[in-house]
């Protein structure tokens, strides 16, 4: 049982309830995607939806960890919304072989591509290249959004790195399938047809770089799109596609067909024993942490919800204690565990130390502990709830910048999989140190309590506040205290938007938003997704030697 008092436990309970409703209300609108009619008209022509094939893909009953859901979310309003981002992918299992699966929804602007859905495909082929996984390409696509053409075109890490990465995987040896299950077209045609393997859906799919229009505008020829690059002839007469399927039932049975051939491929080996449930019941996890981010809390106790009962060693206990390092099991996998300790601690000297602060003996110790992670082949666990490194001359003289370098140096450098939960906090270097998206995690989650900013709200409105009062008394302007007040608030709310998990999701700086009881699953899941690479190059600790 906690130790938080039953009327907190309840307080807490309630209102991080109330925020997974919001949560689980937000996903089911996103889940629907164009809208009932937009789904009803892509049935009416013989098409399943995303969602419906990626279902008819996966192994029945099987976990499909979905990455992206909130891709987009409250971006491009003026062109109606993109709902997650016109673009469905995670990892499933097919044949009990984890996969990498993308999906266009042409039922979001007939699966035209936004600059996100750029990125979101790009993350999707960062996953498979990682982890060296299969990916699977369903292709129903427009192509892209012309509007923001200038958005998506020709950057490094725009629409024709997708292209590259392909022709990278094949080289690797990752096996890429596509199916062309609608829309195929223009620079977008180069995807499935430089996978592996190709199949095209009759009487649907087409895969052209011009469409009918646009040769009738370019070379004056009159033709339509299924004479042009429909089934048959991309399949009978200019070969460009492998395999010819009457419809997506068929078309998704034969990919299920081809992943169960696969041969077995070598694994990373982290170890993993029996699960053994937690001490407390992560349904409690709930009443637990505090719904007031400022209010401290052990996070010993916080662990005891997410770890396996049987083992749990912390590193150096006594030394660096804003920062819990711990060897630990969750759902049988061995991890190394990198948490911020929100409560107040005395450091050896007997001087208090804030939670949720990194102070220098704590940046020593984790960096000292992520590098036994790596010479033990352990993966790292980060659960994030950071206000940042200290400040003031006593830290500055006590050499904080070079000891969270060191740190920063380990986590940048380490070569086992990095997981990272983002549960409240995660300002300014704290999200660097703490292993951000910056730093190449496996995969990056956060709970609907996180807040990811450079700076905490209220000293990060102080000061957009002060900087804006002196721009206007150099313009020679003079406000009232009421239109302070009326400004601050209005600064308040633009970055209580910009610091909500939501926002980071929209734009992928994590992978989704998950519910605080499934943490545990999510970084199993992920454990054991890593573990299918078992090219992990030998560590090198660069500075940290010196």
């Amino acid at each position: 049982m906690s130790t938080t008092s039953p009327p907190l436990h309840h307080e807490n309970e309630d209102t991080h309830k109330n925020t997974l409703r919001i949560l689980a209300a937000r996903e089911e609108s996103v889940k629907i995607g164009g809208g009932a009619k937009a789904i009803e008209r892509h049935h009416s022509r013989g098409k399943l939806t995303a969602r419906e094939r990626i279902a008819a893909l996966v192994d029945e009953g099987s976990p499909f960890l979905e990455i992206g859901l909130f891709t987009a979310w409250g971006m491009y309003e003026e062109y109606g919304g993109a709902p997650s981002s016109g673009t469905v992918f995670g990892v499933g299992k097919i044949h009990g072989r984890d996969t990498v699966i993308v999906a266009n929804d042409a039922t979001v602007k007939a699966g035209a591509w936004f600059p996100i859905t750029v990125k979101k495909n790009l993350r999707a082929q960062e996953i498979a290249l990682e982890n060296n996984l299969p990916i699977i390409y369903l292709v129903d696509s427009a192509g892209v959004f012309l509007p923001m053409q200038d958005e998506i075109f020709p950057d490094k890490e725009h629409f024709g790195r997708i292209f590259r990465n392909n022709a990278v995987m094949s080289a690797r040896g990752i096996v890429q399938i596509a199916a062309i299950m609608g829309f195929c077209v223009a620079g977008g045609a180069y995807l499935p047809i430089m996978s592996d393997e190709a199949m095209i859906v009759d009487g649907t799919g087409s895969v052209f770089l011009a469409g009918a229009h646009l040769v009738k505008a370019a070379i004056g020829e009159e033709i339509d799109n299924e004479r042009l690059g429909g089934a048959r002839v991309q399949s009978a007469v200019s070969g460009v596609t492998d395999y010819r399927m009457p419809d997506d039932a068929t078309c998704l049975a034969s990919i299920r067909d081809i992943v169960s051939k696969i041969g077995a491929r070598r694994q990373a080996g982290f170890d993993r024993i029996a699960a053994t449930a937690p001490k407390r019941d992560p349904e409690e996890i709930l009443g637990f942490f505090p719904k007031d981010r400022t209010r401290p809390f052990d996070t010993h106790e916080l662990l005891e919800y997410i770890v396996d009962d049987a083992e749990f060693v912390e590193y150096k206990p006594e030394y660096g204690r804003t920062i819990v390092c711990a060897y630990a099991r969750i759902d049988g996998w061995a991890c190394g565990i990198v948490a911020n300790q929100r409560s107040i601690v005395k450091n050896g000297k007997g001087e208090m130390q804030i939670g949720g602060v990194i102070y220098s003996d704590s940046a020593d110790k984790a960096a000292r502990f992520i590098m036994n992670c790596n010479q033990k082949l352990i993966p790292l666990v980060f659960l994030q709830d950071v206000t940042g490194f200290m400040v003031g001359s006593k830290a500055e003289h006590g050499g904080i910048i070079k000891d969270g370098a060191k740190m920063v140096n380990a986590v940048a450098n380490s070569v086992v999989p990095k997981i990272t939960i983002i549960t409240g906090n995660s300002y300014g270097a704290g999200n660097y140190a703490m292993c951000g998206k910056a730093y190449d995690p496996r995969f990056i989650f956060a709970w609907p309590t996180a807040q990811i900013a450079v700076m905490g709200g209220a000293q990060a409105s102080n000061t957009l506040l002060d900087i804006r009062l002196g721009q206007l008394k150099h313009e020679g302007r003079e406000i009232s205290e009421q239109e302070q007040r009326d400004l601050l608030k209005s600064i308040q709310d633009r970055y209580t938007e910009q610091t909500s998990p939501y926002y980071a999701a929209a734009r992928l700086w994590v992978d989704g938003i998950i519910d605080p009881r499934d943490t545990r699953a999510v970084i199993s899941r992920s454990i054991g997704i890593a573990n299918c690479n078992p090219d992990i190059p030998r560590f090198n600790p660069g500075v940290l030697q010196t």
